[in-house]
């Protein structure tokens, strides 16, 4: 619940959130050496016209400045003046005049002999334009510049923001951990000297983008040391900003009463309405998505009180379009919110701010579309995205494109309607590494403001195109919802996270493995569809009219009673009836095209469940079919393991270390090494005292392997940092496992074709763990992973494991063959292990080959 409307207004503060906060018009840090007294009170009035945010006001009083300083001749102050009227332009969205007026100020630089402190805040200005406008490896560019001239001008401050600005635009390109590595050098290249707002400044953009890629606990000590030196600085407005950061970063953790702690305190210290009420809105919200609706009472008419005080701004807009959605979850009376709506929209329009204006209309136009006044709606959101458009604004502009379907659709126009969702996609594609590596709080609203538009795009596509849709509808349904699991799984890392050279599945169905057929089940609103790919021929497809709540509802009772050992013939009753669903319209085409393998690429809550385990009646599905998984369309370029050798690095840990003493000991995992080693494989083991971060590491990066076997605790979660196998030394999390278990070695340059992970589990109570899995397999950089969905007899595990690997040395066949006559033998030659509870948690992931 916690990432589902978290802070909706910041929606729009994608890029500029931090730039905002560090880069301030020239005249911030030059007016001393350029400016005279008889200027002074020109340039005071602009900066505090934009430091209130009042920008189309500041624009006028910076273009009387270039006209005064023009007349006057004096070029470097005219320069300064055009650097931060482009500022000012870029804060209204006016991306023309922003272009032009920098262009010019530069220009006029390049014509007197250079003030190379000014030239360097222009260039900063400049760089910022440039992300803005999505040219993030421009901007990059233009920083490494500034950064440049600052160190000719032995400027550690400058030096330090250039390094900043340059994170922030390898955050904009899904560069992380490249970010967070400028962002460690700028703090260790400050740690020596003095306290400085500069110093706190960076650690606090530290603690934030260490929150944004799930490193919470660093981000939390980050956080925590920015804060102190604005203490020691006795500076109460950006003590302010720590602190709200700090509740923000509870709130991740679900530490819900230290979250409206930090809140409180926020709004107690801040000298500024504006982070007050922020500090209100966020704790409002939490109140709202707690349910605690008593609570929330005392809030509104303190929030409403302050609202009332602050001065128009775009800020000010966003508060109260964030204070109306949290009144929209309290039943508020519809016109009260609509109140606060046009107040926003009126107080954009006075302000000139095209953006603001484009996502307050749009807001408004969501509030008639819940009252099914559509033509309202209509009218409401046209404007709102031609708005968008022009101030390029594609974060506000999905939101009205995806709307316009809705309403388009509501009102029976599915041609239309189609047309917009397909506006909305491409736009979203367009932000696939914004949304994620940029914007932490659309993260928080993925499951509300991006998920919903795939499937109803796929349901509109699907449902609207007869009874048997062209190849050409079925092609694009599997593909957009190949691009949500992407977009699942950039949200899960907050990084573009999906590299590397890949191949079609359909390549490898109808040329290489033509004896396998691939699945994609698609659980819509109203309907379960699912489009089939059998060798050499084209697309076909199915409806099983089941909802979205009865499809789920079935497998939520399958994967509960799967672990009940008296509820066999219930499993064997509810895998029944998935089996008729997925496999029963297709079995003669299975039987007629000799079909062995059958490669899912599932989606939703289908993946909680394991596959092997569907019945027939008589058979699982297991004792006919190979079963892989598949986390989309293609795969890295797939090779069988039986071409070579296989060669096994494996870990195991038999106890856990102290401080997980939840989990029990593993004494099965020596037998687990024994039954491997026994089937020629070369094998070496790290058990215990010797399996550590650091001895795997170097073994990762000494040993030559092709499989990777890590038999430990582990957990599968759809958080990140509740994603871990455990070590003799601690945890180590998945977000640890490209740099642990992917070779840094320039000699060693190996890939793990197989990834096994024995003794892992997905997270209890979490319905969408999975990811968890399909992220360490991804992490881990291995073409195939085998993993358990849930914790299994350590002995069982032993066998088939054992099995396993017998099969893939000495039988030669492939990797889902060699699973699938492991699960059989445990299932049909060892009585004790027979039920799927035993058998069936284990799944293979990737390419099955």
């Amino acid at each position: 619940m916690v990432r589902k409307k978290f802070m909706n207004f910041c929606l729009l503060v994608v890029l500029t959130i931090f730039i905002c906060v560090l880069m301030r018009p020239v005249f911030a840090n030059s007016s001393q050496n350029i400016i005279n007294q008889d200027s002074q009170s020109k340039v005071v009035e602009s900066q505090q016209l934009y430091a209130s945010g009042k920008f189309a006001e500041a624009v006028k009083a910076l273009q009387q400045e270039v006209q005064a300083y023009q007349q006057q001749g004096d070029i470097l102050k005219q320069a300064v003046a055009l650097s931060n009227l482009s500022l000012a332009y870029q804060q209204l969205g006016d991306w023309q005049q922003a272009q032009l007026t920098i262009t010019k100020s530069l220009d006029l630089q390049g014509t007197s002999n250079k003030n190379l402190a000014v030239f360097a805040q222009t260039l900063d200005i400049q760089g910022r334009l440039q992300l803005l406008t999505g040219k993030p490896e421009a901007s990059l560019i233009t920083w490494k510049q500034t950064e440049d001239i600052y160190t000719k001008l032995e400027d550690k401050n400058g030096i330090a923001l250039a390094l900043v600005y340059q994170a922030q635009a390898l955050r904009t390109q899904g560069f992380n951990k490249q970010a967070i590595e400028k962002l460690e050098q700028v703090n260790q290249t400050l740690e020596p000297q003095g306290d400085s707002l500069a110093k706190a400044a960076v650690l606090l953009s530290l603690g934030d983008t260490l929150e944004n890629v799930g490193e919470l606990e660093k981000s939390r000590l980050a956080l925590e040391q920015s804060l102190a030196i604005y203490q020691r600085l006795k500076s109460p407005e950006n003590m302010a900003l720590s602190l709200l950061s700090l509740g923000n970063n509870a709130r991740i953790q679900q530490k819900n009463t230290q979250a409206i702690a930090f809140y409180q305190q926020t709004f107690e210290i801040s000298p500024s309405p504006l982070t007050k009420v922020k500090a209100k809105l966020n704790h409002l919200n939490l109140l709202v998505e707690e349910k605690q609706l008593t609570a929330t009472q005392t809030l509104i008419p303190e929030i409403q009180s302050l609202l009332v005080q602050l001065p128009p701004s775009r800020s000010s807009i966003y508060a109260r379009i964030n204070f109306a959605h949290s009144l929209g979850s309290l039943n508020t009376p519809k016109s009260q919110i609509a109140q606060l709506l046009a107040t926003a929209v009126q107080q954009a329009r006075n302000l000139n701010d095209i953006r603001a204006e484009a996502y307050a209309l749009g807001n408004l136009g969501s509030l008639y579309e819940k009252t099914q006044q559509f033509a309202e709606a209509i009218s409401l959101t046209q404007k709102a995205l031609i708005l968008a458009q022009t101030s390029n604004a594609p974060e506000i502009a999905y939101l009205w494109q995806w709307q316009m379907g809705r309403l388009l659709k509501a009102q029976g126009n599915f041609t239309g309607a189609i047309a917009a969702y397909d506006a909305t996609i491409e736009t979203l594609e367009s932000l696939r590494i914004d949304l994620v590596a940029v914007n932490q709080d659309i993260q928080f609203n993925f499951r509300d403001n991006v998920e919903p538009v795939y499937r109803e795009s796929v349901a509109l596509l699907l449902q609207n195109s007869g009874e048997k849709p062209d190849l050409k509808t079925l092609d694009k349904a599997r593909t957009r919802i190949e691009a949500l699991q992407l977009a699942e799984l950039d949200n899960f890392f907050r990084e573009a996270c999906l590299q590397g050279q890949r191949v079609l599945l359909d390549q490898v169905v109808d040329k290489e493995n033509p004896n396998t057929a691939i699945l994609y089940p698609i659980i819509l609103p109203e309907q379960l569809q699912v489009i089939v790919k059998i060798p050499q021929q084209p697309l076909r497809h199915y409806t099983v009219n089941k909802s979205q709540v009865a499809v789920e509802r079935t497998l939520a009772e399958l994967r509960e009673y799967i672990l009940e050992p008296d509820r066999t013939a219930e499993v064997q009753t509810l895998s029944q009836e998935v089996y008729n669903w997925l496999i029963k319209p297709i079995e003669s085409d299975l039987t007629t095209n000799q079909v062995n393998t059958l490669v899912f690429v599932l989606d939703g809550a289908l993946k909680n469940i394991p596959l092997t385990a569907l019945y027939d009646g008589e058979k699982y599905l297991v004792e006919k079919y190979a079963v892989a998984l598949s986390l989309g369309l293609q795969l890295l370029t797939p090779k069988a393991l039986a071409e070579k050798p296989v060669s096994v690095l494996a870990a195991g840990l038999v106890q856990p270390p102290p401080e997980y003493s939840s989990f029990p000991p593993l004494p099965g995992i020596k037998l687990e090494f024994d039954l491997i080693a026994q089937t020629g494989a070369s094998t070496k083991k790290l058990l215990d005292k010797d399996f550590t971060s650091s001895t795997l590491e170097k073994n990762v990066n000494t040993v030559p392997f092709n499989v990777l076997h890590l038999a430990t605790h582990g957990q599968f979660s759809s958080r990140p940092e509740d994603t871990f196998i455990l070590a003799n030394d601690g945890s180590i999390n998945v977000l640890q496992f490209d740099n642990l278990l992917r070779s840094q070695s320039d000699t060693n340059t190996q890939i793990i074709e197989l990834l096994v992970l024995s003794a892992c589990q997905t997270a209890t109570g979490d319905n969408r763990a999975t990811l968890g899995l399909a992220g360490a397999a991804i992490k881990a950089g291995a073409r195939s992973t085998v993993a358990s969905l849930w914790h299994i007899d350590d002995q069982s595990t032993a066998i088939l494991i054992g099995e396993f690997y017998n099969e893939l040395v000495n039988s030669k066949v492939t990797k889902a063959e060699a699973l699938r006559r492991a699960q059989v033998k445990l299932l049909t030659k060892y009585p004790n292990y027979s039920r799927p509870a035993y058998w069936a948690a284990y799944v293979l992931v990737g390419n099955w080959l």
